[in-house]
């Protein structure tokens, strides 16, 4: 599809734009603005203030989807500023029986730093994972050339993304199954029949919790991960004590691990490396994940550096040849 192509483009720029800047003489700091490689990049260097604070950067508005078909309508929270460019999308779907209004806070909460965000409801509240899949793809349809101008003119269409909770998380793998153009999927707890899914060729970060009698990891979020098979990158984030409703209301895992998620694949930032790879264990009873990631971060401390070189077509300096 076009979007792939314009994505492997994109990302392949990066590359050689992290490449050039290793290559001079002056030694960057990550994180820092002068290692900005990325033109998607929104906000200011990321700090642990940026996951604990109640809002980003940006200030937010919020619109009715009006006029929507394909999923039950929803709530779109979008920032004001103009001055930065487009932002990405995000659209979220919810579990089995339940609606947007249970994962409200993540509207406003990821809209704030620098994306538009959709809240949905599903057409009937027993609809299964596949249906919840094709109704996330109808709100980004939407979102990218049905919705109010004010909040389409701030969505770069060429970076979308998809989560949900439960069900709506099984959606969200059905989702990005069907559409690899997809900058990023971001399962919550997830459910599904399916435990296979190979076909996802998106960046896709699973957050489980270790409590989840509803979806338990051992059934359903670890079989997921370990079948990403073919996902460009992939993590797995289980939250300590947790229960399956951890995704209705605010908590720090999904707040820092999915922003940042967000915030690599979406909008190319590689200053949020460094909370992927090696990231914090603090509040998690299982991390596991693709680190290096490509174009930077540093590797998962659980696996030790190689004693032997990389295959001979990348140097060993070369950490950005895939």
């Amino acid at each position: 599809m076009l979007l792939s192509s314009v994505r492997g483009a994109r990302r392949r720029l990066a590359c050689v734009a992290l490449a050039a800047g290793l290559a001079g003489s002056v030694v960057v700091a990550s994180g820092s603005a002068g290692a900005q490689s990325s033109p998607y990049q929104r906000g200011p260097d990321p700090t642990e203030s940026t996951f604990t604070a109640s809002r980003g950067p940006f200030a937010v508005s919020q619109t009715n989807a009006t006029g929507a078909s394909g999923f039950g309508g929803g709530t779109i929270y979008y920032p004001t500023d103009t001055s930065q460019g487009t932002f990405g999308a995000v659209v979220i779907a919810p579990g089995f029986t339940a609606g947007q209004s249970s994962y409200a806070w993540q509207g406003p909460r990821f809209a704030s730093h620098g994306f538009v965000v959709m809240t949905i409801d599903t057409n009937s509240r027993f609809d299964q994972p596949d249906s919840r899949g094709q109704q996330l793809q109808a709100a980004l349809r939407y979102l990218t050339s049905s919705s109010p101008s004010a909040v389409r003119s701030r969505i770069d269409p060429t970076r979308l993304a998809v989560s949900g909770h439960s069900m709506g998380g099984g959606g969200t793998l059905a989702a990005a199954n069907a559409d690899p153009s997809i900058q990023a999927a971001v399962p919550q707890q997830p459910w599904h029949t399916q435990k296979s899914w190979p076909g996802v060729r998106v960046p896709t970060l699973i957050i489980g919790a270790q409590n989840d009698t509803v979806a338990s990891t051992g059934s359903h979020s670890i079989p997921f991960y370990n079948s990403l098979t073919n996902a460009p990158e992939k993590a797995y984030v289980e939250a300590s004590g947790a229960s399956h409703f951890l995704a209705n209301s605010a908590n720090q895992p999904t707040v820092r691990y999915m922003l940042s998620w967000l915030k690599r694949f979406v909008d190319d930032d590689t200053r949020y490396n460094q909370f992927l790879c090696p990231g914090s264990r603090s509040g998690l009873s299982d991390y596991r994940n693709t680190c290096p990631i490509d174009g930077g971060g540093g590797p998962d401390p659980t696996t030790p550096p190689p004693t032997t070189p990389p295959p001979e077509e990348c140097e060993w300096w070369e950490w950005w040849c895939d």
